[in-house]
């Protein structure tokens, strides 16, 4: 891997992350889940600047096994948290990437995020930081980290994946 990304790397690695935000939005979570190394992990950190998910509280700290649980439960119709069902919208600032390296790709994606379920509608807005791996000649998430901007604000709940 190159220290400076050339510009089809850059390409691949914004379309990995448009595409992860889209099978999210469009619901298509068993795709979005395969997307995810073996050592995946999902957080969002409670406070900012947070330095890890294991030593601190987390709004989610999720590995591959917690995410399919969330997934699985959010495919059955008889969920209550989903009557009447969540929806919801990414909107992404082009993602830059942060370092390429031995150890993978690190991209940082300013986003704004809404989630509509019923008369309501939360938005949220922050910084996704993707650190991407290659496994199995393909592109894989070891981990996405959320840094919301509000995230020590009393939050409500989210149902979907931001």
């Amino acid at each position: 891997m190159n220290a400076t990304p050339d510009t089809a790397l850059r390409e691949t690695l914004a379309d990995f992350v448009y595409r992860e935000a889209r099978l999210i939005d469009e619901k298509q979570l068993d795709a979005w889940y395969e997307l995810f190394a073996e050592d995946g992990l999902y957080w969002i950190p409670l406070g900012p600047d947070q330095r890890d998910g294991l030593n601190h509280a987390s709004l989610m700290y999720e590995d591959r096994l917690l995410l399919k649980l969330r997934v699985e439960r959010l495919k059955q119709p008889r969920a209550f948290s989903q009557q009447p069902e969540s929806r919801c919208q990414h909107v992404l600032q082009r993602p830059e990437i942060e370092s390429a390296g031995a150890d993978g790709y690190r991209l940082r994606t300013p986003f704004f995020y809404a989630e509509a379920r019923g008369d309501e509608q939360l938005i949220f807005t922050g910084i996704v930081r993707h650190h991407l791996v290659e496994e199995d000649g393909a592109l894989r998430i070891r981990e996405k980290r959320i840094d919301l901007l509000n995230c020590d604000a009393a939050l409500p709940s989210v149902q979907l994946f931001m």
